[in-house]
């Protein structure tokens, strides 16, 4: 068996999609059937302008082969994300001209990977199985220009269609997609393996975290120092529209100003526009600071007292699991999440001593948050459930079960 997986993320590349497809990577190469191959087409780091890391363009092991294409520079805008996709899909077009797979798997948040992965599926003649893990057509709206979303979502609906009326198996990164998908493709066959908990993680659940991690919270913040008996409140992830950071953590952390610091490790196309929203309000509890490997995230989850999360109030994120939130669990830390509809429905069903309060709503989240309890707690039944080498097991299953 021949297998091609198209991601545009993958380690050494910081990213839930990267974790991701490492996970499903070891997967199928524990699945695959004797003397099969694997390719994995993707891109050199370029998740964030600010994280730097080396990788080499090309990998092979055994039956596993890596190809990493490097992409023009970009800063997580609209229009060079799109350029710098444009250059990956001729690159993976190119790579692939003369090749023959029996399967295509793609794993796709904007739509577009998938749509590629239908393109390569369709001219080697294989089965195509689509890992979805956003809804794209709902995030237009907010991403194009006023004029230009009629014409933009008749367009991409058209792909969106295409593609996954392509695919033998299209998978669901999150259950509540099901009200969007399955009306509209009844005829689909839907499976629903999410996000997890990374076996990192999953090792400190079960206790076997370092207990005198090489950084506490003085040492590891430019606050100096942060005062005996303040609240060390952590925030890891992008920062973006999606995440919404520049509505509600000025606000929040101004109210907060007595009582807790702020910590922000991420990056994105709105961590300008926070870091000017801070600076207008006079902020100065807040520390933005650029990505971090994940031994260094550790710690810092390790140093904090609340771990904080934040969706924008926007229709189209009212369905997400957010893969954070898999991270966040594991620690066993205090969570302060402000979600909605679904996903603050799944929080508030599966995860223990978490505070969820409304989107963009600083008088809801600090009524929340008076009511978290700030000591760490056991989630070991819901890392138990929701590990991703597990998660990715089963999908590696179906995907070699297409044969």
């Amino acid at each position: 068996m021949k297998v091609l997986l198209l991601t545009f993320y993958f380690p050494p590349d910081l990213s839930a999609g990267s974790f991701r497809a490492q996970a499903l990577v070891q997967a199928l190469l524990d699945q695959l059937p004797d003397h099969s191959s694997l390719d994995v087409v993707t891109t050199l780091p370029n998740r964030y302008a600010s994280f730097s890391t080396t990788a080499v363009e090309y990998e092979e092991n055994a039956n596993l082969t890596i190809h990493r294409i490097p992409l023009p520079s970009h800063k997580s805008g609209m229009l060079d994300q799109s350029l710098a996709f444009l250059c990956y899909a001729r690159r993976v077009l190119k790579k692939t001209r003369r090749e023959s797979y029996d399967i295509v798997v793609a794993t796709s948040s904007r739509l577009m990977t998938a749509v590629l992965g239908a393109w390569v599926a369709k001219r080697c003649r294989a089965k195509l199985y689509l890992d979805i893990r956003d809804i794209f057509i709902e995030n237009l709206p907010f991403l194009l220009p006023r004029g230009s979303q009629w014409l933009g979502m008749r367009f991409f609906g058209a792909l969106e269609r295409w593609a996954v009326r392509r695919a033998a198996i299209v998978n669901l990164a999150s259950p509540g997609f099901e009200g969007y998908f399955a009306p509209r493709y009844p005829s689909q066959c839907f499976t629903w393996h999410t996000n997890g908990v990374d076996p990192v993680f999953a090792d400190w659940a079960a206790g076997s975290f370092p207990k005198n991690p090489s950084i506490d919270a003085e040492e590891s913040s430019s606050f100096s120092p942060v005062e005996k008996g303040r609240l060390r409140i952590l925030y890891a992830g992008n920062i973006g529209m999606g995440q919404g950071l520049d509505r509600i953590l000025p606000g929040l952390a101004k109210r907060l100003e007595d009582r807790a610091d702020f910590i922000v490790i991420g990056d994105g196309g709105r961590r300008a526009l926070l870091e000017k929203v801070l600076k207008e309000k006079g902020v100065r509890n807040v520390e933005v600071r650029s990505p971090v490997k994940r031994d260094r995230l550790l710690e810092e989850y390790h140093a904090s007292d609340v771990l904080f999360l934040h969706l924008n109030d926007m229709p189209c994120f009212e369905r997400v699991i957010p893969s954070k939130i898999f991270e966040y669990a594991a620690t066993g830390k205090p969570i302060w999440a402000g979600v909605c509809s679904f996903t603050a429905r799944f929080f508030q069903k599966n995860i223990t001593n978490i505070a969820v309060f409304e989107s963009c709503n600083v008088d809801s989240a600090l009524e929340e948050f008076g009511r978290l309890s700030l000591e760490a707690c056991s989630r070991n039944e819901f890392v138990m459930d929701y590990r991703r080498d597990v998660i990715m097991k089963r999908m590696a299953s179906d995907i070699v079960g297409m044969l």
